[in-house]
C-alpha cells in the first residue's frame, strides 16, 4: 500500500501544501509523481495530465461567471447596504452575552445558508463569493476566527448530501451510491433503497455534527484580530454611499439574484445563469456595456484561482485514473489477508479517503469502490446496513479537507477577498481534522454497529 502511486502522489501533494507551495504547482509534481511511480513513464504522464486538463475547463468557466456576477451585485450596493444594517444593528447591541448572541446567531444564518445551497436553492458554492465578502469587516469586528466559519460553510456543503436526498444529495443517495450498491449487490442479494441509505449515514453525521461544534465552541472559540493594512472608510463616508444607493439598485439586485438562481436550476448551468444576471444587471444600468470588460476582468481576478486549481485537479485525476493505483488499492483489500473484521472496515474507509482526495470527487469515488467493496463486506459478515456506512463514508472522505475540493476552494474563494485567510492552514486542515477524523471514527463505529 505504501508503495502504491495514488497513496505517494497523495502524500506528496499534502506534504507540499503543508509547505505552502502553491496547490497548482503541488498538483503537477504530485500528477507526475502518480505517473512515474506508475510506471507511466514522463511522456504518457504529461499525455495524461494535459488530456485530462479540460475536464476542468467548464467548472473554471463557472467559477468566472460567478466571480462576474458577484462583482455586479458589489456594485449594485446591496452588499454594502447588508453589511450596513448589520454593523448599525451590531452598534446598537451591548456588549457580553448578547454580543455573543449576535455572533452565533449570525454564525448560524451563514450555516443554513450553506445547508440550502445544497437542496432548497441548489446552487452549491455560488451563495459563497456574494454572501460572505460584505460579512467580513463585520466578521472583523466581532474578532470571528475565519477558521470556524470555514468549517461551517464546509460542513453545509458536505454533511448536507450525505444524508439529505434532496437537491445534490439526491444526486449522491439516490443517483450514485443506491443506484451503484443495487448494481454491485445484485447477485448477492444486496438490494438497498434512499432511506436505509439516510438511516446508515446518521451515525457518522452526528460524527461530523460533534466535529463542527468542536471547532466553533472549542478549537476556534477565542477571539482572533485580523490586521487591516487598507484604511477602512469613516462612518461619515459609509453613511453618505449608503445615502446614494437608489431603489432601483436594489430592485436590479433582487430581480438579478432571483433569475439567476431560477435560470440555474432550470437549465443545471451556472454559466447561463450567471450570465442572466449580468444582463439584467446591465439593463437596469448598474454597469454600462463598455464597462462588462472590466466587470468580468474583477470577477477573474476574484475567482481565477479556484479555477486554476480546479483545472489542475482534473488533469491529477486523469493521471491517477491512467495508471493502475486506484485498482491496485481497491483489489488489496480482497486479498484475503485481511482477517479482522474492525481492521477491514477500518482499511476500506481509509483508501476511500485516499481515493476521493486523489479524484477530488465523492461522488466519482462510488462506482470505482462498490464493484469490490459490496461483496467484501458481505464475505466479512457486515449487514447491509453497515455495508452502505461503509461505502458511503468512504465516498465522502477527503471532500472535506481535500486541497482540490471545491468544499474547501469555495470557502477560500470568500474568506480570502482581503489576503488574510491561507487556503491550506485556514480552510484545508481545520476541515480535514474536524470533519475527516470524525468521519473515520464515526464511520467505523456504524460498520461495527449497524
Amino acid at each position: 500500500m505504501l508503495s502504491n502511486p495514488v497513496v505517494i502522489s497523495i502524500v506528496v501533494l499534502l506534504a507540499l501544501s503543508l509547505l505552502r507551495v502553491n496547490v497548482v504547482i503541488a498538483l503537477v509534481i504530485s500528477a507526475l509523481t502518480a505517473g512515474l511511480c506508475g510506471g507511466l513513464g514522463l511522456g504518457k504522464t504529461i499525455e495524461a495530465f494535459t488530456g485530462g486538463l479540460g475536464g476542468g475547463a467548464e467548472v473554471a468557466m463557472n467559477y468566472a461567471m460567478l466571480g462576474a456576477f458577484a462583482i455586479a451585485i458589489s456594485k449594485s450596493g446591496i452588499t454594502d447596504l447588508l453589511a450596513y444594517k448589520i454593523i448599525t444593528r451590531m452598534n446598537k447591541t451591548p456588549t457580553g452575552k448578547n454580543l455573543a448572541w449576535f455572533k452565533y446567531t449570525l454564525l448560524s444564518i451563514l450555516l443554513l445558508f450553506a445547508i440550502s445551497s445544497q437542496n432548497l436553492l441548489p446552487v452549491h458554492i455560488a451563495f459563497i463569493p456574494i454572501v460572505v465578502p460584505p460579512l467580513l469587516s463585520i466578521f472583523n469586528r466581532l474578532k470571528i476566527d475565519r477558521r470556524a466559519v470555514a468549517c461551517i460553510i464546509t460542513f453545509g456543503l458536505t454533511a448536507t448530501y450525505m444524508i439529505l436526498p434532496v437537491g445534490f444529495g439526491k444526486i449522491f443517495i439516490e443517483s450514485v451510491l443506491v443506484k451503484n450498491i443495487n448494481l454491485a449487490g445484485a447477485s448477492l442479494g444486496l438490494q438497498t433503497s434512499v432511506g436505509e441509505v439516510s438511516f446508515a449515514m446518521l451515525i457518522p453525521v452526528i460524527g461530523m455534527i460533534l466535529g463542527l461544534l468542536t471547532a466553533v465552541f472549542v478549537t476556534y472559540r477565542k477571539p482572533r484580530e485580523y490586521v487591516v493594512t487598507t484604511a477602512e472608510p469613516t462612518t461619515t463616508e459609509i453613511e453618505q454611499h449608503i445615502a446614494n444607493i437608489k431603489p432601483i439598485q436594489i430592485t436590479a439586485s433582487a430581480v438579478a439574484i432571483v433569475a439567476t438562481f431560477a435560470t440555474q436550476l432550470f437549465t443545471s448551468s451556472t454559466i447561463i445563469g450567471g450570465l442572466v444576471g449580468l444582463i439584467i444587471f446591465g439593463v437596469f444600468g448598474i454597469f454600462k456595456l463598455k464597462e462588462s470588460n472590466d466587470i468580468f476582468q474583477q470577477g477573474l481576478r476574484l475567482m481565477a484561482m479556484i479555477g486554476f486549481v480546479m483545472i489542475a485537479a482534473s488533469g491529477f485525476a486523469n493521471v491517477i485514473n491512467t495508471t493502475s493505483g486506484v485498482k491496485e488499492l481497491v483489489d488489496a483489500l480482497s486479498t484475503g489477508a485481511i482477517q479482522s473484521k474492525g481492521v477491514a472496515a477500518f482499511l476500506m474507509l481509509l483508501v476511500g479517503l485516499l481515493i476521493t482526495m486523489g479524484i477530488g470527487s465523492s461522488f466519482s469515488t462510488v462506482p470505482i469502490i462498490t464493484s469490490i467493496y459490496v461483496p467484501l463486506c458481505l464475505s466479512f459478515g457486515f449487514s447491509p446496513l453497515a455495508t452502505v456506512a461503509i461505502v458511503g463514508v468512504a465516498a465522502a472522505l477527503g471532500d472535506a479537507g481535500s486541497p482540490a475540493s471545491d468544499s474547501t476552494l469555495g470557502p477560500t474563494s470568500g474568506l480570502n477577498i482581503d489576503g488574510k485567510h491561507d487556503h491550506i492552514w485556514d480552510s484545508v486542515v481545520p476541515t480535514f481534522i474536524h470533519y475527516n477524523i470524525p468521519l473515520l471514527a464515526f464511520g467505523w463505529i456504524a460498520a461495527m454497529t449497524l
